[in-house]
């Protein structure tokens, strides 16, 4: 099995790495991913002035571009033929509304433009609590196994959005379930004329049952997002 990684936090963000070790012995990686953190830029595409690309190692690229850039250079210019897009681990949640602001998400949106299978996963960091690599990437590793062996839709990919509970048991309850369509929660301060967003991640509205209510109760949550409209779960 063939993987492209990809990610929105950089080629140095140690989510990428956890990644490359969910994956480890499981099929054959190729890394290009931005050069630079591209959070919240969503589907951003590079069309005019140049993105620099630096072969790092075999198998391994940065580009001066976003994620949805690194997926189509990689498919395009690289000529990478992999059976699986894998983006991540994002540094926090991409939950109901993320979807849309993601580069992350957009990296695996991209990939299923291409009709190629694709995952995105992020961790979502609950206040005060630290945040263990390595036990994200072991958690990582037991989902990835059931999604690449589970049946994908056409033109779809799957959002994994793993949570952060006090405990450290590697084996958690999963979840399918569709997206949250409630807003975040959107305020801002102000600085004479400057806006500072204050916005509360954390305390975000929840429909029951949705993605951002599963992840933060210490379940993993897994939506599949369809291109089509009216579809998905």
């Amino acid at each position: 099995m063939k993987f492209l990684i990809t990610n929105d936090d950089g080629i140095d963000a140690p989510g990428i790495d956890a990644l490359a070790r969910a994956v480890d012995g499981l099929g054959q990686p190729a890394v290009v991913a931005p050069r630079d953190p591209q959070s919240g830029i969503s589907h951003q595409i590079t069309m005019s002035g140049p993105m620099r690309l630096d072969r790092i190692a075999a198998k391994k690229h940065s580009l001066a571009g976003t994620p949805a850039d690194c997926v189509r250079v990689a498919l395009t210019e690289l000529a990478i033929e992999p059976d699986w897009v894998l983006a991540g681990i994002n540094r926090g949640g991409n939950l109901g509304a993320d979807v849309y602001t993601s580069g992350t998400v957009a990296a695996a949106r991209e990939a299923a433009l291409f009709r190629r299978p694709a995952i995105a996963i992020s961790q979502y960091v609950a206040v005060g609590r630290y945040l263990d690599w390595d036990l994200s990437a072991r958690r990582a590793r037991r989902i990835l196994l059931q999604l690449l062996e589970r049946p994908l839709s056409d033109a779809a990919f799957w959002n994994i959005n793993l949570p952060h509970p006090e405990h450290e048991r590697e084996e958690l309850t999963v979840r399918f379930c569709p997206p949250d369509t409630s807003p975040l929660d959107v305020h801002y301060k102000r600085d004479g004329e400057d806006l500072y967003y204050a916005g509360n991640y954390h305390g975000r509205p929840r429909q029951p049952d949705r993605d951002v209510d599963v992840c933060f109760r210490g379940e993993v949550a897994i939506s599949e997002i369809h291109l089509e409209p009216g579809q998905g779960r």
